[in-house]
This record gives structure tokens, C-alpha cells and sequence, in this order.
């Protein structure tokens, strides 16, 4: 099913009047994208949706901040739901440590992301899962099928970026970036492919520029800005150095929701999302806070056993039965219960 035109002059688009601030009405800018069934005030009232899309931007049209702490694998993603956290973030760098015990250099592929988010999103299917998909993988269609291929999988919203397709994480140093329309184009493409989904789907498409530290700050507005006219539903710029110009950006990106990444010891201040959320931004997310908290327990853990020839200090009292609940164990025993099995009425 080919998605609906919502790019072409204003008499041809197949949406509804937008509302201004004085009660009229005024027809979108030519060439600007608008659909009128994914207008933030049709989210604002209602309960919360099962469906974790239509929940995510239920989230982002409500007041308070969105905060996605970043998960790398099942068990860290049991941890961050186990906490309250009703918000995942499916770091790239993160996944490709992960999965591939590689640094973030664009080593992992579509596969090995979707993968991952399969698994993440299927842990509590209701819970919105933002994803990244670091610059869609290749040209249109690749992005195209890198939106299909993350909603399929239950994934609520990604976010894509401007680096070249050989791209590191956004927190080293050396990046480079693509063209202007090269960045816009792949914002179209993801744009396109979700409007095709069949049924209308509520995926949320986050614009991300990493040319703040390769051109500047006024660039990346301007990026982000053409990224808002193409139809980015967030704007995310990487690397913002300070309260000063994360608060500039939400006031000149207004009233797009901003996203905040805050990885300790990168380019960004370890703002808490209090202070984020005075700040104006509407999602943080901590990319790292899993894989480096891992890094730091299984090194201990590992150099324990070298040291002293036994787990009996880093397992700290947790026995196989209490790790098992932390994974899931109670609802697989009453799924089988209820289903009449008999195989697990003694664990």
C-alpha cells in the first residue's frame, strides 16, 4: 500500500486544517509535511494505549519528561522494567557491544538490530521502545525497510542521523557528516514507509543531527528545523554541551519535542531529567547506563573469581531461582499453570 502524498502542494494533501494559537485555521505550508491524524492534540485525553506507538506519543503530547534509560540485552531490559522505567531505549552502541563485542563504528547491521529490539519489545509488548538506527543502514529504500522491519517488531519510534554511513558513536570525536538533502532524504524515506503501513501506524520518527560538533550549532538547527518540515515527529541533536544551548535549541525548535542523549564523561553534562525537563527538552535518554554498569560489575565479578576461585562474593546472596524471577519466571510458571501443564508446579 503506497503511502498518502503529505509532501506536495497544499490543495492536494489529504489532511485536515491545523488549528492556530487564536482559534483559526490555516491550511500547512506547501511543502511542509502535516498529517492531521497524528496531531499531538489528538493524544492529549483518553488512557494510556496498550499499543506502545500510540502510547509513546501519547507520552510525548502530555506534560512531563520522557525518560528511556538505555538498555543493551534481556537482562538489562528486565532490570530498567523492574525499576518503573515505562520507557526503553534500544542504544546502537549499546546493542553492537551487546550482541557483537564491538565498539560503535558502524559493525552491526539492520539484522542485528532488529533482533535485539524483537526480543526487547516482546519482554512487555505495551511498554514504548525507542530505537536507534543509527543512519537507516543505506539509501531510501534501506530506511524504508529499517522503519518496517523496527515497527513489525514492535519498536515504538527510532531515531536516524545525518553522519556518513561509515559513522561512529556520537560521543567520539572525527565525525562526518552527509549533505543537507541527503539528511532530509532520509527523513522522507522513513516518513514514507511508516505512512504505508497498513491501518495507520503511530511510529514516531526522531531527527538526529551530529553536526553541531562538524559545523556548528546554527547548522544543526537549521538541519533539524528542514528534519521538522520533512515530518521528524523529535528533533535530537547529539552532543549539546551546555544548559545554555540545550535550552536554545528547545526554544528555536519549538514546539517539536526535543531529545536530550546524556552519556557520563561524553559531550553532553550529566543533567539529571529533572533538570532536563526544566530545561525544556521532552525525552532523555541514558544511552550507556547499562552496558558501562555491566562492564564495571562483570569485570569485578570476573576478577573476584580469578582472585579468590569462587562467584560466592559477586552473586552478593542470589540464588539461580531468585535470578530467574528477575527474568520472568512467576509468568511463564502461570502461563503454564492456566494452560493446564504440570511441568513446573515444583521449580
Amino acid at each position: 500500500m503506497p503511502g498518502l502524498d503529505y509532501f506536495s502542494k497544499t490543495e492536494s494533501v489529504a489532511t485536515e486544517p491545523a488549528a492556530t494559537s487564536n482559534g483559526t485555521t490555516e491550511q500547512p505550508r506547501a511543502g511542509v509535511y502535516y498529517n492531521a491524524r497524528l496531531d499531538p492534540k489528538n493524544y492529549l485525553e483518553g488512557p494510556l494505549s496498550d499499543n506502545p506507538a500510540t502510547r509513546l506519543r501519547q507520552m510525548l503530547a502530555r506534560p512531563g519528561i520522557v525518560v528511556a534509560p538505555g538498555i543493551c540485552d534481556g537482562i538489562s531490559a528486565r532490570c530498567a522494567l523492574e525499576a518503573g522505567f515505562d520507557c526503553l531505549y534500544q542504544s546502537g552502541a549499546a546493542t553492537t557491544a551487546s550482541r557483537m563485542g564491538q565498539p560503535d563504528l558502524a559493525i552491526a547491521t539492520l539484522n542485528d538490530f532488529v533482533g535485539a529490539a524483537q526480543m526487547v519489545c516482546s519482554l512487555n509488548p505495551t511498554v514504548p521502545v525507542i530505537a536507534d538506527a543509527d543512519t537507516g543502514f543505506g539509501g531510501p529504500a534501506m530506511v524504508g525497510r529499517t522503519v518496517t522491519q523496527y515497527a513489525k517488531s514492535g519498536v515504538a519510534g527510532m531515531h536516524i542521523e545525518d553522519q556518513v554511513q561509515t559513522k561512529r558513536c556520537g560521543h567520539l570525536l572525527g565525525k562526518q557528516v552527509v549533505s543537507r538533502e541527503e539528511f532530509l532524504t532520509r527523513i522522507r524515506a522513513a516518513v514514507i514507509a511508516r505512512d504505508a503501513i497498513p491501518g495507520g501506524s503511530d511510529f514516531v520518527i526522531i531527527g538526529r543531527t551530529d553536526s553541531a560538533q562538524v559545523l556548528g550549532m546554527e547548522e544543526a538547527i537549521t538541519r533539524l528545523k528542514l528534519a521538522a518540515d520533512a515530518g521528524a515527529d523529535v528533533c535530537f541533536i547529539e552532543g549539546v554541551k551546555s544548559k545554555e544551548l540545550l535550552e536554545s535549541t528547545v526554544a528555536a525548535l519549538a514546539p517539536k519535542p526535543v531529545l536530550v542523549n546524556v552519556i557520563s564523561g561524553g559531550l553532553t553534562p550529566a543533567f539529571t531529567y529533572r533538570e532536563a525537563e526544566a530545561m525544556g527538552a521532552k525525552i532523555i535518554i541514558f544511552s550507556l547506563v547499562s552496558c558501562v554498569a555491566m562492564v564495571h560489575a562483570v569485570r569485578a565479578a570476573m576478577q573476584s573469581l580469578k582472585k579468590t576461585g569462587t562467584d560466592f562474593v559477586s552473586a552478593q546472596g542470589m540464588d539461580p531461582k531468585s535470578f530467574f524471577e528477575v527474568m520472568g519466571l512467576k509468568e511463564v510458571i502461570d502461563l503454564d499453570a492456566q494452560a493446564g501443564g504440570t511441568a513446573f508446579e515444583v521449580v
